[in-house]
């Protein structure tokens, strides 16, 4: 950040330029933002940069330094357990001068750069993945957060809802109040807090970043173990011969197991049982009821509601039917009477064991939350002069892009479209800026004469302890399940 201020006094105010805001603080206050602050008359970055640090023996302890009484002078660290994240580390938006921070360091013998910055991002949006076959409403249904309309229903995947959330158009495309609420709720999103949503004709829904949600009330516990054909394949053989149909209820495939492939492979008679809906393929139904909370995401509550008919002649009393959903979590048994009317029994314990095996097998139903943004524009340019050759460099796996240490998964064609899954990344990794904005961590990591080819602001490559003598630092564990960045 550039400092200015109106005399070369403390008293004076400073003129941040981390965004387009521009905002003159006064001394002893801090932004819009609440990230920067004037501090004896100069613009400060108010949150200590996060550096991570990697355990090689399991009996060391964390560097405890950081706090306001510390001077760390790099004596008590080894650098090559030290991966410098931006978090915290502050933006130089719209980057007309280098990134806050270009670090070089060597590991394995080899010299290494790594340039971190926290970029403000429009263009972005969270991605959520729903493990649940629970109707939350249509596809393309707007979603809604304290009223405001903040994303949409999207694609749903193999027993998972999907959402797509904030992106520009509900930054900064909609009202100011939907901006706002938009850029609140994608900040709690990123920092794993639980945000309240609402789909327009269908559910509210409670979300957090790796846990269990909640839905209309109801906290989901398990993912389906996979449609109603599937279950059938996985559990045909276990069954045989001591039922002699078993249906499972699914919104996506209902699967009959005697008409199934699985099931006549085993030698199964059909057994004269017709479920509503559309046929597929032999013992795989389409449509046999509408989406809903019910049994296998249908909107059934009684599974005898998908049964069309029973026919004289094939079927036969005493017959035993197993009816479960693609959890597990719902089982009914029935024998037919004379009548060839299903009478509810209770299960056979050797039934049981089964449908307790579909519900060991399912996972637990989790929210995933993935970051999505472009690294574009000025960002770039905060790293080296000619823009486009991080960008052929990102694409020639010659730079390593991380967000707050995270692996970040780049997506193929133009740009540096990242998407990272929040959970990997630091605590409290993101935050805003009143244009409304989310600002995000973001490293880049490649070979030092790589980065010199690329054009990269040389002048400006300083050593890890030169960094801690200019902000205040803070240490963390590192994430064991990340890779770690450095060769």
């Amino acid at each position: 950040m550039s400092n200015s201020a109106e005399n070369n006094s403390s008293t004076a105010k400073v003129s941040c330029d981390a965004c387009p805001i521009l905002c003159r603080i006064s001394p002893g206050k801090t932004g819009s933002c609440d990230r920067y602050g004037n501090v004896d008359g100069k613009l400060m970055r108010m949150d200590p940069v996060i550096l991570t640090q990697k355990v090689v023996d399991q009996n060391q302890a964390l560097v405890p330094f950081g706090e306001q009484s510390t001077v760390w002078d790099g004596t008590v660290l080894n650098p090559e357990t030290i991966f410098p994240t931006a978090v915290g580390a502050g933006t130089t938006y719209p980057d007309y001068k280098p990134a806050p921070f270009i670090i070089g360091s060597s590991h394995n013998d080899v010299d290494l750069v790594t340039v971190v910055t926290e970029g403000i991002f429009s263009y972005c949006s969270f991605k959520v993945k729903i493990d649940t076959d629970r109707y939350i409403g249509p596809e393309q249904a707007s979603v809604r957060c304290q009223g405001e309309e903040v994303g949409h229903v999207i694609t749903a995947e193999y027993g998972s809802q999907m959402l797509s959330l904030g992106g520009v158009h509900h930054l900064t495309g909609g009202s100011k109040q939907e901006g706002r609420v938009t850029c609140e709720m994608m900040m709690d999103l990123g920092n794993r807090n639980a945000v309240e949503l609402e789909v327009d004709n269908g559910s509210k829904l409670v979300i957090k970043a790796d846990a269990a949600p909640i839905i209309d009330g109801n906290q989901e516990e398990r993912m389906r173990v996979g449609c109603g054909s599937a279950t059938i394949g996985i559990f045909a053989q276990q069954w045989f011969g001591h039922v002699d149909e078993v249906i499972v209820v699914d919104e996506h495939i209902t699967g009959m197991l005697s008409e199934h492939q699985a099931g006549r492979f085993l030698g199964m008679e059909p057994s004269g049982i017709r479920v509503r809906g559309r046929r597929s393929t032999p013992g795989r139904y389409f449509q046999v009821a509408n989406p809903g909370h019910g049994w296998g995401g249908t909107d059934v509550s009684d599974p005898l509601e998908i049964i069309d008919r029973i026919k004289k002649g094939a079927a036969y009393p005493g017959l035993r039917l197993l009816m479960v959903s693609t959890t597990g979590e719902d089982a009914a048994y029935y024998v037919l009477d004379e009548d060839l009317n299903p009478c509810e029994e209770s299960i056979p314990e050797v039934l049981q064991v089964v449908v307790d095996r579909i519900g060991e097998n399912c996972e637990p139903a989790l929210a995933s939350v993935l970051f999505m943004a472009g690294a574009g524009g000025s960002l770039r340019a905060g790293v080296t002069e000619n823009p486009v050759r991080l960008t052929r460099s990102v694409r020639g796996l010659l730079t390593s892009t991380t967000c707050g240490g995270a692996p970040a998964y780049v997506w193929p064609g133009g740009g540096i479209t990242v998407m990272v899954d929040v959970t990997k990344m630091p605590e409290n990794s993101f935050g805003s800026v009143p244009t409304p904005a989310i600002v995000a961590p973001i490293e880049f990591t490649m070979k030092l004469n790589d980065y010199q080819a690329l054009g990269g602001h040389m002048n400006n490559v300083i050593k890890l302890e030169d960094m801690t003598q200019q902000r205040e630092a803070k240490i963390s564990k590192w994430n064991e399940e990340n890779p770690w960045p450095f060769p």
